[in-house]
């Protein structure tokens, strides 16, 4: 566990609410400095309300927690100045060129002519964008622009960077590059605090929190997420039509759920050996080859639904009696 001055954001009961509406419900968290730690769940289950606290755009309705050392409740302005913030959407001015952009963002965050210039030529160095230092932030790709926006971001320094969706609509080439970026931040000391819905995103993150409608509901490695947190087992069926089957997959006696994935079906199940003789029994039923049918290590979605699948069921009882 890490000390606490070795902690870039600490919470305790954070909680956020509008009216008689909780968007965030009593997380508590610490994440270490340089660390990369990933913020998951669906729309609408408190990720952006969450990090708007942490921002200190937004006071929280109860708890307490620091960022980067400074109070979210009494030091919101303290906060601003000494983190980075990067949104899904392009937040820089598509009329001014790459320098112009740093040297907008320069100014907002006051550095001086001397660290203005050094900086300037370190985004640029960093970003890969020596090309393109005289091209207007409109011509660029997605993912040239979102190489500026992390270099607008982290001008001053900071020692803790948030990065919502930071890869939203941009190819995988690029994202894989973008996390190279990330990588290397990380390594010189900057924490990373970041949400995304990619999968495999969440693979590279040195630990992962799960919210859901304002909870959180799991924290820890990739790994700890696989192998603690998932009760159930998973079975992997390939074969021609394997959309067509789902249904009758998942009406087999033992499985929880089926979702697509790729060209084949992960399929959640309380007995792997059970289910996998129920489902060879089906297919052969049906005349079907199977390219592949055996069980398989959860991947961090399937771990993600049957988490979210366990805390519906879990609360299901007490929606209906509050009704």
């Amino acid at each position: 566990m890490a000390k606490p001055d070795d902690q870039a954001v600490s919470l305790h009961d954070l909680e956020k609410r509008f009216g008689d509406f909780i968007a965030v419900d009593r997380i508590s968290l610490d994440v270490a400095r340089g660390e990369i730690f990933g913020f998951l769940g669906p729309n609408g289950a408190g990720k952006s309300t969450t990090i708007r606290m942490l921002c200190g755009i937004l006071p929280p309705s109860g708890g307490s927690g620091t960022v980067a050392g400074y109070d979210i409740v009494t030091q919101a302005e303290s906060i601003k100045k000494n983190i980075g913030y990067m949104s899904q959407r392009f937040s820089l001015y598509e009329d001014l060129t790459v320098e112009e952009n740093i040297d907008f963002y320069s100014g907002i965050y006051r550095l001086s002519p001397e660290k203005k210039g050094e900086r300037k030529d370190w985004v640029i160095r960093m970003a890969g964008l020596e090309a393109h230092r005289t091209s207007p932030a409109s011509v660029l790709s997605g993912g040239w622009k979102q190489r500026l926006a992390l270099g607008c971001a982290i001008l001053h320094e900071p020692p803790i960077v948030f990065l919502d969706e930071p890869t939203s609509g941009v190819d995988p080439a690029s994202r894989r590059n973008f996390w190279d970026l990330i990588y290397r931040m990380a390594e010189q000391g900057t924490t990373v605090f970041v949400t995304t819905h990619y999968m495999d995103e969440a693979e590279y993150c040195d630990r992962l929190g799960l919210i859901y409608r304002g909870q959180l509901i799991a924290l820890g490695t990739p790994a700890q997420l696989k192998t603690e947190f998932m009760t159930e087992e998973v079975i992997e069926l390939r074969c021609p039509g394997a959309q067509d089957l789902m249904e009758e997959v998942e009406a087999l006696e033992g499985v929880k759920h089926a979702a697509l994935y790729g060209n084949g079906l992960h399929v959640v199940t309380r007995d792997g050996e059970k289910s996998l003789a129920a489902m060879e029994a089906l297919l052969v039923g049906k005349g079907v080859a199977t390219d592949r049918l055996e069980k398989i290590a959860p991947s961090l979605e399937d771990v993600f639904v049957s988490l979210i699948e366990l805390r519906d069921r879990q609360e299901s009882p007490q929606r209906e009696f509050r009704r």
